[in-house]
């Protein structure tokens, strides 16, 4: 199939989780015969079209203005735009026989526009990665109001992406279960795991690892690596790093952006911790080196969160045989996935003892780590491979568009 992948952030330049997966979503569908076409924007290009290759994948970059890591008003606008600065560069490209099928990313809720266009050029279906409920999420935390004005902007935007959708991939059955209460059945819906490859990077030398450059050679390493934001409660983790200040040995490496970037470095300030570590993002490749230098994956998600993310950053974890360490709102079925598979300890957010127990457990004991991480990679291997989500969007697509010639 010849196919069109949206999404708003791309590599080479992202540290994003989201924009690592869609890179090996890509090159897993090209390995399997498939022609793949990822359409993402740029910022300050000089031309409103350009054509790269990535690793062998054709990468159609648009024109835009800022939309990651800039204030929310500018981001708003930007990202409104998304579908018309996209459509407008890539139209000329874009003839009848052009896709087969387009597969789109969430966030950003943007796309409907682009991918309604290139559905009714090209008379194909798309398939809609769901990873995030927005704006439900900044509602829940309090950070836009339910029936306000924003609020019923941002909706209006999202049913459009949603409408948007042959099929709907969601990434838990509990996440699926909060979408279908929001919306009804209207829409087409799966469960779509995240995903990665499943091939681990080994260091053939520590000459230059991050432990070195940290001087954190006999640390066990407790690491966070991707956004730090208010869907983290990123105060959690800070608070489990304070908590481990009578452990020698024990040390605390974050490495992202986001908003609470300065909350976690003002709270380290004001209780002085010596266990504790920030670092700006990193490249993908580096990033995937230090993973394969730590000993423990951290994550964290805010209690306040009606939505039942499964974070992309523990494939990471995962791929490196690291066991997951984390706290997650009530229900989040990604805690009994986790601990049922003997992958990590999760707990709930809120229950600062049982994180602190956890954490402590691991420290001690260098291999329950071990067999944890063993557990950790099994799941990946068993749940999250990227070569059964590609078959699956794939089976999808043309499902969909067998059902259309034949109706």
């Amino acid at each position: 199939m010849k196919l069109a992948l949206i999404i708003d952030d791309y590599l080479p330049d992202s540290t994003r989780v989201g924009a690592k997966m869609f890179h090996e979503l890509a090159l897993e569908l090209m390995a399997s015969g498939h022609n793949v076409t990822v359409i993402t924007p740029v910022v300050g290009q000089a031309e409103q079209f350009t054509e790269q290759s990535l690793d062998g994948v054709k990468v159609w970059r648009f024109n835009s203005g800022p939309i990651k890591d800039v204030n929310k008003v500018t981001r708003a606008l930007n990202e409104t735009l998304l579908s018309f600065r996209a459509w407008s560069a890539i139209k000329p490209y874009v003839s009848e026989h052009t896709f087969d099928g387009v597969i789109y990313y969430s966030p950003s809720i943007f796309f409907g526009g682009l991918v309604n266009n290139i559905k009714q050029r090209c008379n194909c279906k798309s398939y809609l990665v769901l990873r995030d409920l927005f704006p439900q999420w900044v509602i829940d935390a309090g950070m836009i109001k339910q029936d306000s004005l924003i609020a019923r902007y941002f909706k209006f935007f999202e049913q459009r992406s949603y409408q948007a959708a042959n099929t709907i991939g969601l990434m838990s059955e509990k996440n699926l279960e909060v979408f279908k209460q929001s919306n009804g059945y209207q829409y087409p819906t799966e469960i779509l795991r995240n995903w990665a490859d499943t091939t681990p990077i080994n260091i053939s030398t520590n000459l230059n690892s991050i432990r070195t450059q940290l001087k954190l050679e006999n640390k066990v390493i407790y690491f966070y690596g991707g956004n730090i934001g208010h869907a983290q409660d990123m105060a959690n983790l800070m608070r489990l790093a304070k908590n481990m200040q009578h452990c020698g040995q024990a040390h605390f490496l974050f490495i992202g952006q986001g908003d609470e970037v300065e909350l976690i470095n003002k709270l380290a300030k004001q209780w002085q911790l010596t266990n504790y570590t920030y670092l700006p993002s990193v490249n993908q490749n580096e990033f995937k080196h230090i993973l394969a230098s730590i000993d423990v994956g951290l994550f964290s998600l805010s209690a306040k969160h009606t939505a039942h993310n499964f974070p992309g950053k523990l494939l990471g974890y995962m791929v490196q045989s690291l066991p997951i360490l984390g706290s997650v709102n009530s229900g989040n079925d990604l805690q009994a996935l986790v601990n049922s598979n003997k992958a990590g300890f999760i707990s709930e957010n809120g229950d600062d003892e049982k994180l602190l127990k956890n954490a402590l457990a691991l420290y001690e004991n260098p291999s329950l780590r071990k067999q944890l991480g063993h557990g950790a990679y099994n799941l990946l291997k068993n749940e999250f491979a990227v070569t059964s989500i590609a078959a699956n969007i794939i089976k999808k697509l043309k499902d969909v568009n067998e059902e259309n010639h034949s109706a």
